[in-house]
């Protein structure tokens, strides 16, 4: 197999909390732009943008990335990035890597990591990071995902409730996370095989994926194989909000 890897980003015009987010500016350039540069500096072979906005093609013709227009009725970022395989003929082979464009500050060295891991893994066709929770308003958000994995690093479950539910310290005071038990907030990157990705937007949305809001429950519930490993580094910021988009801009000005 060849040992190179792609990234996509999928990046959507119609976001509900944020409309327009890949064209927002940060510092003096687009949202898209500050994701491209990130994939960019990654070891990909290739790096496209899945969009469903001319506006954001256009955009993307600035900085001299591909972007293909794909369908707006897409209901994911994974069913975006499958008609991108698609319409360029990467073949079962190939490793792709999902960046979210709306994830600015992600560094390229998760990018490699993630792609990495997947490729040791025979028979495995999808990967994911994780990093630990060190405090305990991080791991009551909602908004936050975290992942149980088992010994062996592949996921149990993801949840945007704090798991694993400690059951004796949190009847209690919830100030303070035990250290008994390892807590790992999930990081929105993810590597397939074009295989395993085919196969998989094919699949039906499962009732805790709708439950939950979060699409990679839809692999588990089928019974396939969700590899997570620990990430190197720690992402910075992603963005869903306004207030989001000014935390990243202090980010980036800080670095």
């Amino acid at each position: 197999m060849d040992k190179g890897f792609k990234v996509v980003i999928p990046a959507r015009y119609g976001s509900t909390r944020l409309p327009g987010k890949p064209l927002l500016e940060i510092a003096g350039k687009p949202m898209i732009a500050r994701v491209v540069e990130r994939a960019r500096a990654s070891a990909a072979e290739e790096v496209v943008v899945a969009t469903d906005d001319k506006r954001i093609q256009k955009a993307c013709a600035a900085i001299q990335v591909e972007a293909v227009l794909t369908d707006p009725g897409h209901r994911s970022g994974s069913d975006r990035i499958a008609e991108v395989i698609e319409r360029l003929g990467w073949d079962d082979d190939t490793l792709v890597v999902n960046l979210q464009g709306d994830e600015p500050c992600m560094p390229s060295a998760l990018i490699d990591q993630v792609a990495a891991n997947l490729r040791a893994l025979d028979g495995v066709g999808m990967a994911t990071l994780a990093h630990p929770i060190r405090d305990s308003a991080t791991l009551f958000d909602p908004h936050v995902v975290k992942v149980a994995i088992t010994a062996a690093g592949f996921a149990l479950y993801f949840s945007r409730a704090p798991i694993p539910w400690h059951r004796d310290e949190f009847m209690g005071k919830r100030a303070n996370l035990p250290k008994s038990v390892d807590f790992l907030r999930h990081i929105g990157l993810y590597a397939y095989r074009v295989a395993f990705l085919k196969r998989y937007i094919a699949l039906e949305p499962s009732p805790l994926e709708i439950a939950e809001s979060l699409e990679q429950l839809r692999a588990l519930w089928h019974g396939e194989s969700i590899h997570v490993g620990l990430a190197a580094e720690t992402p910075g910021p992603g963005v869903d909000t306004a207030d989001d988009l000014a935390r990243v801009v202090s980010y980036l000005a800080a670095d």
